[in-house]
């Protein structure tokens, strides 16, 4: 059985295809069992306009999985839920907490548009913290707990609890597992939880050796020393990995990946397709 893994929204499109680019992200994830769009992009039109040039339907989605509230990842959900009411939608617990940017002194909202109770009025909602199982052979990560890595961090980025202004802790951050005969591939959105806590967790639950990581690993923010350190755990635990980068991985680590790891470490934009068999 293939599965195919078409990345519909990214921060850079395949040249000459017609599609568009923003800072967001989704992927239509497609199996021998049904489909799955994993986060929305940042806007409807884009997303949209997307879908329509793939000859992907919104319709034909069995579920749509949200990585985490951030608007570049659920800002295109109106594109999904005008054509596909009832759809089943899979996230944290934490997904409807109010989330903030501080920006130029001034605290602007960045997390979901649409309250828990609309939503829930307009799909069937799946709100659950330990790993789930979407299709046969699809799961969620669930949270991730444990993080004796350092998280994917923005410094701007902020919750308020109790009248005061927090850092996020990101509990609602969460990536997709497809499980294969011959191992696991980890789907990104953001990895606020940080690259190396989601594999760790990932491994840990799965009991499976992971050898592929696409999508988003907020790696952007990585500081020269913790770079090498992600290398060298990669190196040294995850033998034969390959990776499809896009997102907020950022141009700096693509090349460090690259340059160590070669072939192996490809872009991954809106248009690019990656099959998995079995």
């Amino acid at each position: 059985m293939t599965t195919k893994i078409i990345c519909v929204v990214d921060n850079a499109t395949k040249t000459d295809t017609g599609l568009r680019s923003e800072h967001g992200l989704a992927f239509w994830i497609e199996t021998g069992q049904g489909r799955v769009l994993f986060d929305t992009g940042q806007t409807a039109a884009t997303l949209s306009h997307n879908l329509d040039l793939l000859d992907l339907k919104p319709q034909d989605a069995d579920g749509l999985a949200l990585s985490h509230a951030h608007y570049d990842h659920t800002g295109g959900l109106e594109a999904i839920l005008s054509k596909n009411s009832g759809i089943k939608i899979y996230a944290h617990s934490d997904l409807f907490r109010p989330r903030y940017s501080l920006r130029e002194g001034e605290y602007r909202s960045i997390g979901l548009k649409i309250t828990r109770e609309e939503l829930s009025d307009r799909t069937e909602l799946h709100l659950n913290d330990s790993p789930t199982e979407i299709l046969p052979g699809l799961w969620t990560t669930g949270g991730i707990s444990e993080r004796p890595e350092p998280e994917g961090r923005s410094a701007h980025h902020f919750i308020r609890t109790n009248e005061e202004w927090q850092p996020d802790p990101y509990l609602d951050d969460m990536s997709l597992v497809l499980t294969m005969s011959e191992g696991l591939a980890v789907i990104c959105g953001c990895c606020h939880a940080g690259l190396l806590n989601t594999l760790f967790h990932v491994e840990s639950v799965f009991n499976t050796p992971v050898i592929a990581i696409l999508g988003g690993t907020h790696l952007v923010t990585a500081d020269r020393f913790y770079l090498d350190h992600v290398i060298e755990v990669l190196q040294d635990r995850y033998k034969g990995l390959h990776f499809y980068l896009n997102h907020c991985t950022g141009k700096r680590a693509y090349q460090a990946l690259r340059r160590v790891f070669s072939t192996r470490v490809n872009a991954f934009p809106a248009g690019t397709m990656v099959n998995f068999n079995g």
